[in-house]
């Protein structure tokens, strides 16, 4: 990914739309139906002519044909916008959602303000792995890559004994909204070791995720690794083994009640 990411490799693609002479109560009962849309852009083939949102439908009458009550005047974006650029629109307009289209004025896609936050989040993780990369490389004197790739939930092995009860709930809002940042894992000849996400995993298996995103950084030959060691002895064979420890046991809480 660039260092300057852009609205084309975050924004949605296949984009909902509805036609300005449906009508208000076809719209409302499409918005009713949806899985969390509260508006569509208004389009005349791919041609973007305004964008209607469930407040425009509120007081509107439900034989009203869309284009007498969407917005017209609209805020859009260009794929090759950036990021940064972006949300800066949003947050200075409060727009949710932004119509992206290409020089033709075509509609090709939709970038919301939870795809900006999925941008910045997701910018993060890349420098964890060059960083792990380059101490796998002095430690073991190995050649390594980084694939980006899904993984099966129940392939990986943890390296870590514990995972506290009141992140998880977080972590799963977090995928729930497309907010989670991709694991990381090392692929050792095969063998798949979770080397950063477990809160995240632990929440995906409990809202019954089976595969996730990772970025998978892969050794030239087998290796004996620290962490593998550690699992081992730990007796850390799948998530199963993870312990979910209660919020009240969590080591900043019990310094903060010591600290009292």
């Amino acid at each position: 990914m660039s260092g300057k990411p852009t609205v084309g490799e975050y924004m949605t693609r296949d984009v909902k739309t509805v036609a300005p002479d449906d009508t208000v109560a076809e719209v409302a009962q499409r918005i009713i139906d949806s899985d969390g849309h509260n508006g569509f852009p208004v389009t005349e083939g791919r041609t973007v002519q305004g964008f209607v949102s469930a407040r425009d439908l509120l007081l509107a009458d439900e034989e009203a044909q869309i284009f007498t009550v969407m917005t017209e005047n609209l805020v859009v974006s260009h794929p090759d916008m950036k990021i940064t650029d972006v949300a800066r629109v949003i947050l200075r307009s409060g727009i949710q959602k932004l119509p992206v289209v290409d020089d033709a004025g075509n509609l090709v896609g939709i970038i919301s303000n939870t795809d900006v936050v999925r941008s910045q989040i997701e910018r993060a993780t890349p420098q964890k792995v060059g960083k792990l990369m380059r101490t796998l490389e002095q430690i073991h004197g190995v050649g390594v890559e980084e694939e980006r790739r899904t993984v099966q939930l129940d392939r990986l092995t943890p390296t870590q004994v514990r995972v506290y009860a009141d992140e998880l709930e977080g972590r799963e809002y977090e995928l729930e909204n497309g907010l989670a940042e991709p694991l990381v894992v090392i692929d050792n000849d095969g063998e798949l070791y979770l080397a950063d996400g477990h809160h995240r995993v632990m929440a995906a298996e409990s809202i019954g995720m089976t595969e996730m995103d990772a970025y998978v950084v892969v050794l030239d030959e087998p290796v004996e690794l620290g962490m593998a060691e550690t699992a081992s002895e730990e007796g850390l064979d799948s998530l199963s083994d993870i312990e979910v420890v209660d919020y009240a046991r969590h080591p900043l809480v019990e310094t903060t009640e010591r600290l009292q």
